[in-house]
């Protein structure tokens, strides 16, 4: 096993390919075709570019606060060729291309930045949880859904995602405490980007790694390169028969970076340096795997026409999204209580002459 070999307390790290695209662990190499590997990489490009256009519509104001997921593609990608149409996906806030691996449209992640809730009812993505911005508590749900597979006897995996920050909350602890009691088939994933906003890692824990944590729960654990798509996919896809078999959770710690700011309100030019992401850059998951498929003669395609037609695909999807419905400003207020509270109502008022203000002006 991977979560043999690879002990999280020897600080051992799981990687395939090296920064080149080469092949430096060849006993480890997952069984897959060439064709898989092609698809990956097109879900890849696919994610960042919907990624950087979805930053683009926000500095327009066409969309709120976003979440860049640029750098993780990696681990998204393999997770998504790996879950099943009965697998629970369990994310935080920086998923999408696990999300669209899963069957989420570019349309419903756009509404859902542009704060209408029917971006969280997945149309065509079976078992996907809405997007979950409290750091945390989406580990304790993962675990009661495992606990309900598991006593269910059904034949499913629930896959939860966290960032590096998450693993310092309680809930992070709790839900991997009660996943090693209940022996349920939970895969849990740590993106450690190495930043949580703009505390570093280093001052986050004093744990060796992140996938140390897993010990105390009695849980396997392992320490993975996350920019090595090789490598993600060979460890879920061991996790995914672990978990499958009745044998419990586990815990990844995907090893990554994070390219752009935590979100589109932050400055990451404050807390790091363009030194520190030069280096990481070397390690980008599309390049590397970019390398690997020139190594092989397998990659004959157009790059930029096959972003050209990306993006026309996804800004269609967006103004789709922007054409919906106008939101409803009763949706805002008129359900959080059976009574409208004074506060609420003050509130809504306020808004109301706003508006007023704001048709006055054209």
């Amino acid at each position: 096993m991977i979560f043999n070999d690879f002990n999280p307390l020897e600080d051992k790290i799981f990687r395939i390919i090296d920064n080149d695209g080469e092949v430096i662990n060849n006993e480890w190499m997952p069984t897959i075709t060439d064709e898989t590997v092609i698809k990956a990489y097109k879900s890849m490009l696919f994610a960042r570019t919907a990624d950087e256009m979805s930053v683009s519509y926000q500095r327009q104001g066409r969309m709120f606060t976003y979440p860049p997921c640029v750098g993780h593609e990696a681990i998204h990608i393999a997770a998504g060729l790996i879950i099943r149409e009965d697998d629970w996906l369990v994310p935080a806030f920086r998923e999408l291309g696990v999300m669209l691996a899963k069957g989420v449209r570019m349309k419903e992640i756009f509404m859902y930045y542009m704060g209408f809730e029917q971006g969280s009812n997945f149309q065509e993505a079976n078992h996907v949880l809405p997007i979950c911005i409290p750091i945390g508590s989406q580990y304790l749900h993962a675990t009661g859904i495992g606990y309900s597979v598991k006593y269910q006897k059904k034949d499913e995996v629930v896959f939860p995602f966290i960032g590096d920050g998450g693993t310092s909350e309680g809930d992070f602890s709790e839900a991997l405490n009660f996943a090693g009691v209940w022996k349920v088939p939970v895969i849990f994933t740590i993106q450690n980007n190495q930043y949580a906003i703009s505390v570093p890692v280093q001052d986050q824990t004093k744990s060796v790694n992140l996938a140390v944590k897993s010990i105390a729960a009695g849980l396997p654990g392992v320490k993975v390169d996350g920019n090595d798509f090789f490598a993600m996919y060979a460890a879920y896809q061991e996790a995914a028969e672990y978990a499958r078999a009745g044998n419990g959770a586990v815990l990844i710690e995907a090893l990554t970076y994070r390219k752009g700011a935590h979100t589109t309100s932050d400055d990451p030019t404050k807390y790091r340096t363009k030194v520190e992401e030069l280096e990481w850059a070397k390690t980008d998951p599309l390049l590397r795997l970019k390398k690997y498929m020139d190594r092989k003669g397998i990659w004959n395609e157009n790059e930029t026409e096959l972003i050209e037609q990306y993006k026309q695909e996804i800004d269609a999807e967006f103004t789709e999204a922007e054409n919906y419905t106008p939101y409803q400003l009763e949706d805002v207020f008129k359900y959080m209580y059976v009574e409208m509270p004074d506060v609420l109502k003050k509130q809504k008022a306020d808004y109301e002459q706003f508006q007023n203000w704001k048709e006055s002006r054209k």
